[in-house]
């Protein structure tokens, strides 16, 4: 992971991209999200999405694994250039969540991450908290995912927030 320092507002990265197959909405929507829609064919054919669609929650769970992974290959490629490497603190959170359009088997979303917003953390000296806004695209380009997210990263000049020395 870059420093915080070292992520400028605007910066834009592209986290992977996901095929959600029939078989596998089933699954996740039979352990998480058990609506007719997300694990019978004929069902979701009779609802308002017309399809078997997988679950919101899939989609979100299918971004952060792609981004858990996007951020791993970020720390092994710095690594081998012989770069330091910052820590990824936890997240506080996200807002906005919104699921603009079905996801329906056989659908691939690509995600993107853009950071909006850096602070140097009040609370924790020696961190800054990045505000990304994280989308997802259909392979039409339709929007299909938004929200925004903030996550701790570390900071390589360790000043508190409130000036003083380390």
């Amino acid at each position: 992971m870059r420093f915080f320092e070292d992520i400028p507002v605007g910066a834009r990265a592209e986290t992977g991209a996901h095929t959600f197959s029939a078989e596998e909405i089933k699954r996740f929507a039979t352990a998480f999200d058990p609506q007719a829609f997300h694990t019978d064919e004929a069902a979701a054919a009779k609802s308002h999405f017309g399809a078997l669609c997988a679950s919101g929650w899939h989609t979100l769970a299918v971004w952060m694994r792609l981004n858990v992974h996007s951020m791993g290959e970020e720390v092994r490629k710095l690594s081998a250039a012989g770069a330091p490497v910052a820590k990824i603190g936890p997240s506080p959170g996200f807002e906005d969540l919104k699921w603009l359009k079905p996801v329906y088997a056989g659908d691939t979303i690509s995600f993107e991450t853009t950071v909006l917003d850096k602070r140097p953390s009040r609370s924790r000296p020696g961190w800054g908290l990045i505000t990304m806004r994280n989308v997802g695209h259909n392979q039409s380009g339709d929007e299909v995912i938004r929200f925004t997210a903030a996550v701790f990263v570390e900071r390589r000049d360790k000043i508190p927030a409130d000036g003083t020395a380390p």
